[in-house]
This record gives C-alpha cells, structure tokens and sequence, in this order.
C-alpha cells in the first residue's frame, strides 16, 4: 500500500473546492400559493423539492412564500425560529442545499418581512426587506430593513434581496463585487413588464447574475401573479427557459469562470461611480 500523501491530498481537495465553486446549481421555484395557509405551503414546497430532477446547490422560494403576500401579521407572523424556518433548516440538511425565500416573522414587537438564506449546515442568514410597499400599505404593518446583505456561500458571494426592492438600483448595487443577485416576490401581473426589464437591467449595470422568483395564481385579494420567474447573466442575456404563467421548477446552472472571464475582459465595474447610502 502507497503512504498516504498529506501534501498532495491537500491539492486535491483545493482542486476540488475550486471546481465545486466554479457552477452554482440553483432550482428557482414558480408556485401558486395558498392563501395564508402555512402548512399547506411548506407541504407543497416539500413536494416540489422531493421532484428536483437533480441534486442543487440552492433553492429559492418566493417571496412570503408560506402565506402569500398578505397584511394579516398579527395572525400568521412566525417567531425569529418558528415553524416555517425550522422546516427551511431541516429542507436545508436533507437536501444538502441551501434554502433561501420570505417569511413573516415577529420580533421585538414589530413584524418584518424577512428573508432567510439558510445553509446545509443549519447556519443561517437573514434580510429584512428595505422598501416595504406602499401601495399595498406594506409600511404600515412592517418594519423596513436597515442592512443589506451579502451571503458568502461554495465561493459565490450572493445578495439576495425581495420583490419592491427591485425597483431602486441604488440598495443593488455592486459595490462588494457579489456575483449574484437575488429577488424573491410577489410580483403581481398589471406590471410585470416593469418586472422583466428590471431584472434584466439590474443584471446589466451590476455586472452580475440576476435571478428572479415570482409566484403565478390569484391570492386572496383576487390580485393575479404570472411568474415570469428568470435568471440573467452578467450581460443580460436570459439564461433560463421561458414559461408561460403556470407552476414550473427550472434548474440553471451558473458559471463563476464565465463571470470572472467577462468582467475582466469589460471592466464596467471599474468605472463605477463611488457613494454612500444613508439610512434612515
């Protein structure tokens, strides 16, 4: 039998790491909610996650995606580790992906729309949405959010961000060099155009991948969603499928090599403009 070589087995497992970190499987998942129906979501999920036709590296849900994109936080609002992050975790571990989508969550006497990225490992991360929206009279039911967040995950650094906050370039831009961009919502039909020319240009001027999760259906305030759920590369070409408004699961892989190949050949985030945001 050969000694086992420590220094070799070291290079190996860099090699391995690298070539893990270059794709990134994600599932996006497009779904009709139920209406303020948490166990009957998380049970829908479930089945949708046990049909993934392959293994991934994340997933991501809509927005609010146990309830739907609802006012009603007094009767469904979740503590910081309720029932609906506990099954994110335990998603996370059995499927050895992370697990990434909205919530509504109680804490401190205020109700946040919050998304969770959760690890395979049970870690996790949270972002509470910046823009609530006011059409809606989102703001006036939950607190808004006051950091951004960038999520260090196999060698990708990723910022995840919900719905409404697509519509302000200034929270999304690039200024940690992430390379994706994440939107989870509930992103009704009467603007949906709004909705894919904005993914596509937030892919653009951020230099970065740029995938959105929407829901289809109607809710309980009879508004209607059509998904148009996408994934965009650094350059804004589509890189998902198109989907007419039903239920679908997509799997796109993305490639880190393609990303690093393109922004050093372009250089766009080199001249970026330099500025702060303030915070209320």
């Amino acid at each position: 039998m050969q000694p086992f070589n420590m220094h070799l087995a070291g290079e190996i497992g860099f090699f391995i790491t690298l070539h893990m970190a270059q794709k990134l499987r994600t599932a996006l998942l497009q779904v009709d909610l139920f209406w303020e129906d948490i166990q009957r979501n998380i049970e829908l999920f479930e089945k949708k996650i046990k049909e993934l036709p392959q293994e991934v590296d994340l997933i991501i849900l809509p927005e609010m995606f146990s309830t739907g994109f609802s006012m009603n936080a007094k009767n469904l609002a979740e503590p910081v580790k309720g029932q609906t992050f506990e099954w994110m975790r335990k998603t996370a571990a059995e499927r050895n992906a992370a697990v990434t989508g909205s919530i509504i969550v109680a804490e401190n006497g205020s109700f946040y729309n919050r998304l969770y990225f959760v690890y395979p490992d049970g870690t996790f991360k949270k972002y509470d949405k910046r823009h609530t929206f006011t059409l809606a009279r989102e703001n006036e039911t939950y607190a808004s959010g006051k950091q951004r967040l960038i999520v260090e995950y196999k060698g990708w650094r990723i910022c995840p961000l919900v719905c409404y906050d697509l519509r302000f370039p200034v929270w999304a831009r690039n200024t940690e060099d992430y390379d994706l961009l994440i939107y989870v919502a509930n992103w009704p039909a009467a603007r949906v155009a709004a909705w894919d020319t904005l993914l596509k240009a937030r892919a653009i001027e951020n230099m970065s991948y740029c995938i959105g999760v929407n829901r289809v259906g109607k809710d309980g305030n009879n508004l209607e969603y059509v998904g148009h759920s996408a994934a965009y590369d650094c350059l804004g070409k589509m890189i998902s499928e198109a989907h007419d408004p039903v239920e679908f699961t997509e799997v796109v892989e993305l490639d880190k090599q393609y990303l690093k190949d393109t922004r050093s050949q372009l250089k766009f985030l080199q001249d970026r403009d330099k500025f702060t945001v303030q915070i209320d």
